[in-house]
């Protein structure tokens, strides 16, 4: 549980950099993600998680 929380929380710091660090240029990515297709954004998605689990995966083997 306490790597779950940690994970969890390491990630809240990292989504949370743009945000704080550009928040105009954050805002520019917001209304553009409205013209991206779904699909594409599911595949983004889904591409992502798989290669978080990958890197999670490798970091376990080590």
């Amino acid at each position: 549980m306490t790597f779950l929380l940690t994970v969890l929380g390491a990630v809240l710091v990292l989504e949370g950099i743009p945000y704080f660090a550009f928040p105009a240029k954050a805002k520019e990515w917001a209304s553009l993600m409205q013209e991206v297709p779904e699909r594409t954004l599911r595949v983004i998605g889904l591409a992502t998680m798989v290669f978080g689990l990958l890197v999670l995966a490798a970091i376990r083997m080590l």
